[in-house]
């Protein structure tokens, strides 16, 4: 089930780029290389990652895939450009952004397109920290995010620690095995018909609960543990992991 707050963050960052079409910037100008300004009106939303001032600008040559939706750029099958070949139209690539678009531009396709996509990645995780950062975790673990993990080891290194939180966290769903880490959990944006269960050996139940109230509940996997199912929970992440 998809999170209300990645709706509200398409929406809103979708509005922020329209607000920015039909402005003209030089190739060097940062409004180029992806900043967007906010709306005249609605909330303040900061734009896909500025490149660093020490740095030179990299402008896209086309207008940036809209929030919330997959650029074909970071999903194309086919030959990629090789990384020494990768250069934008003007200006250049600093050496973090070169290693995020290595193996990630077809052949023929603007590199600049394809780094938007990263960044627009990483321009929703700044919105959603601000707004609930238990739903920023929870989008990279339900893979509503997608492409988080390389995102922002190329690109917002900053938000590492929502990376490393995902990969203790369970989305909904059936989770068994050695997968199965026992532990304190809390849930993040569950629906009001969140409903979990946790079994043992033999299928035996070990706890099961459900929550119609739409706020966190916390739960406890044991080493007993087994199987744990959720559903309409959104997802886990590990107690004590958020700050």
């Amino acid at each position: 089930m998809r999170n209300p707050f990645l709706a509200c963050a398409a929406v809103v960052l979708t509005a922020a780029a329209l607000a920015a079409c039909g402005s003209s910037a030089d190739g060097n100008d940062p409004e180029a290389a992806g900043a967007r300004r906010p709306a005249a009106s609605g909330p303040a939303v900061p734009g896909p990652s500025a490149t660093p001032a020490t740095e030179p600008a990299t402008p896209p040559t086309e207008e940036p895939t809209a929030p919330g939706t997959s650029a074909p750029a970071a999903t194309a099958e086919g030959p990629k450009t090789p990384v020494d070949e990768i250069t934008p139209a003007t200006g250049t690539f600093t050496k973090k952004q070169k290693e995020y678009l290595k193996d990630r531009v077809p052949k023929g396709m603007d590199p600049a397109a394809v780094l938007q996509t990263g960044q627009e990645t990483c321009d929703k995780l700044r919105y959603l920290v601000k707004a609930d950062r238990d739903t920023a975790v929870g989008a990279i673990v339900t893979g509503e995010i997608p492409d988080a993990k390389d995102a922002v080891a190329g690109l917002c290194t900053q938000h590492q620690a929502l990376v490393d939180e995902a990969a203790y966290a369970y989305p909904d769903g059936k989770h068994s095995g050695k997968k199965l880490r026992p532990g304190v959990y809390r849930s993040a944006s569950p629906t009001t018909d969140c409903s979990w269960q946790i079994a043992g050996a033999g299928g035996k139940e070990l706890a099961s609960g459900a929550s119609d109230t739409g706020k966190s509940r916390k739960i406890t996997i044991p080493d007993s543990a087994v199987t744990f199912t959720s559903t309409g929970c959104y997802a886990w992440l590990p107690e004590g992991a958020a700050g």
